[in-house]
């Protein structure tokens, strides 16, 4: 029996566990759609192929296993910013392209494009299929790729030629490997010479400090890094706009390592002798390893799962080559060997509760911004709505930063979510409602709330119809300030006028826009409005959206970032 290469892509990746395909359909693509629904792979239409790639990343984020993105070929370039936020996550996202004619190449075939070129730097393996017999081969490759060492997005080529080619259905089959199931990915475990040197360096600290990144999330190791934390009393610290690790509610978590969005950190960190950095990288948001961020007084260790994350994290005192969860094994066996005093992690933890009470202090009275909330108080009540199997996804800027420290607060009093969702190292605004209905799919009993400011919500919110049309009820907050606040704060404290410039936007009614898709929206115009309407879009059963309008103020990262006139650097 013969079968179309589009059959059996589909059946290599149903081989590989995959169960959620994103796309929007192209007739590049169809024997592999007709291949999906054959072998009984789910498929979302999605509106546009950018969506389709945030569906697929969301969708893998949250799940730790690949998820396709499948586009045509003039579909893959608007689904490349896509590519690039899975690549600053390091999200294992399969993309497929169904490509121009492999017969015809470089001479000007319907739609030819060099996709396999324009990917490579966003991906960990760009590779066109030249031979249909080698679909299951090239599969194979991609997935052990995507998910070993350093995780990342990988793509696949498939010419629309091989596509609708037809080959025996067992091709290859007598080639090892003969299993084509998936396979856990290797893992590397560390050289004892090289364990013992840093559990010693553990052994002598008196405050120490673990700061985890996102090869924590993608080994499986939160839990561990929140048990070294709890047992050995040592405060744990989350890398910016990676995924998030620990619960804010945990007694071992104390915030961001951020020292404008959470201050504590900078004390912590500045006043440590030993930093634990564990599947993160030494980039600009760790001031590339450098003082002030890191003293020179304080021992760094950098622990990564992969000689490629070890490269990026040169400038550690120390390096070593270990799965982030063997480390941490390896460090909760000092339990009994302990040498600092608990005094520091109670220190560090009186230090995030007085940060906590000045900031809530901090913010302005209703008087003081002109009746109209402020997005920090936003988010801090449509966190008060929410229970420990709730999930909160942030997108925007301003909103971003106010939300994540408002994350902090509600964590600190006690506030407990299932999880959290957010933009990566790009900070690319418009994925928060793809995000939400990726959590909804996984999550379809809980209530999955998104704050989106009114600039994210203009550059992805077309997405919103994927969760009407699988109905997937989500309740969107749009934090509506009027315009790309972040951006016009910048300006004006760098422009010689003091004015901000091409960055506001007219009052747009999106409750209006959800209401006319068949969803439920209100619009919130005074504080006392904004529970009771939250607590009805929830009931609603709707995809649903809150606009509370708002009064814009400048974030402490903004500010941080920024002087008046005389730069405006977002290092």
């Amino acid at each position: 029996m013969k079968i179309r290469g589009g059959m059996l892509l589909a059946r290599a990746f149903k081989e590989k566990g995959v169960k959620q395909v994103f796309t929007l359909s192209g007739g590049f693509c169809n024997p592999a759609l007709e291949g999906f629904m054959t072998c009984g792979i789910p498929v979302i239409n999605a509106p546009h192929e950018q969506v389709a790639g945030h569906l697929a990343d969301g969708y893998t984020r949250i799940t730790r296993h690949p998820a396709v993105c499948l586009v045509g070929p003039e579909g893959f370039a608007n689904a490349i910013p896509s590519m690039m936020e899975a690549w600053g996550e390091r999200s294992p996202v399969i993309f497929v392209t169904g490509s121009s004619t492999l017969r015809r190449q470089g001479s000007g075939g319907f739609k030819e494009i060099d996709d396999v070129a324009i990917a490579a730097p966003l991906t960990k393996y760009s590779a066109q299929v030249t031979d249909g017999e080698r679909i299951p081969e090239f599969v194979d490759r991609a997935f052990r790729i995507a998910l070993s060492g350093y995780p990342g997005p990988v793509h696949l080529s498939v010419p629309v030629d091989i596509m609708f080619s037809s080959f025996e259905e067992d091709v290859g089959r007598e080639e090892r490997p003969f299993t084509r199931g998936f396979t856990a990915p290797p893992k590397a475990w560390p050289d004892p010479q090289d364990l013992e040197f840093v559990l010693e360096l553990v052994r002598q600290a008196m405050r120490p400090v673990l700061i985890g990144g996102h090869g924590v999330w993608w080994s499986g190791a939160e839990a561990k890094l929140e048990q070294a934390g709890k047992l050995l009393g040592i405060p744990v610290f989350n890398v910016p706009y990676h995924q998030k690790l620990l619960g804010e509610e945990s007694e071992a978590y104390m915030g961001l390592a951020d020292f404008h969005q959470y201050a504590p950190s900078k004390f912590a960190i500045q006043e440590s002798d030993l930093v634990l950095m564990i599947g993160a990288r030494l980039d600009n948001q760790m001031n590339f390893g450098n003082p002030p961020f890191f003293p020179d007084t304080t021992k760094l260790v950098c622990i990564n799962g992969s000689h490629e994350e070890l490269e990026h994290n040169r400038p550690a005192d120390v390096q070593l080559l270990s799965d982030p969860g063997a480390f941490l094994d390896a460090i909760l066996s000092l339990e009994n060997e302990r040498q600092w005093s608990q005094e520091w992690m109670e220190l560090n933890r009186r230090k995030r509760e007085a940060w906590v009470v000045q900031t809530e202090k901090d913010i302005p009275s209703l008087e003081e911004s002109d009746g109209l909330l402020h997005p920090l108080r936003l988010a801090l009540e449509v966190q008060s709505v929410l229970s420990k199997d709730d999930w909160l996804v942030i997108d925007g800027g301003n909103t971003h930063f106010w939300s994540e420290i408002a994350v902090n607060i509600a964590g600190w009093r006690g506030q407990k979510l299932g999880s959290i969702l957010h933009p990566g190292t790009f900070s690319m605004l418009g994925v928060g409602v793809s995000f939400a209905i990726a959590a909804k799919m996984n999550n379809p009993d809980s209530n999955i709330v998104l704050i989106s400011g009114d600039g994210a919500f203009l550059s992805g919110g077309l997405s919103v119809e994927a969760a009407f049309q699988e109905k997937l009820p989500i309740v969107v907050v749009i934090d509506n300030n009027g315009g790309l606040d972040c951006i016009s704060q910048q300006q004006e404290r760098m422009f010689e006028t003091g004015d901000h410039f091409a960055t506001d936007f007219r009052d747009i009614p999106f409750h209006n826009m959800f209401e006319g898709l068949g969803g439920h929206g209100e619009l919130v115009e005074r504080p006392e409005q904004l529970l009771p309407a939250l607590k009805r879009a929830i009931d609603s059963g709707k995809t649903a959206c809150v606009n509370v309008k708002t009064k814009g103020y400048i974030s402490p990262i903004v500010l941080a970032t920024t002087s008046k006139r005389d730069k405006a650097s977002i290092e």
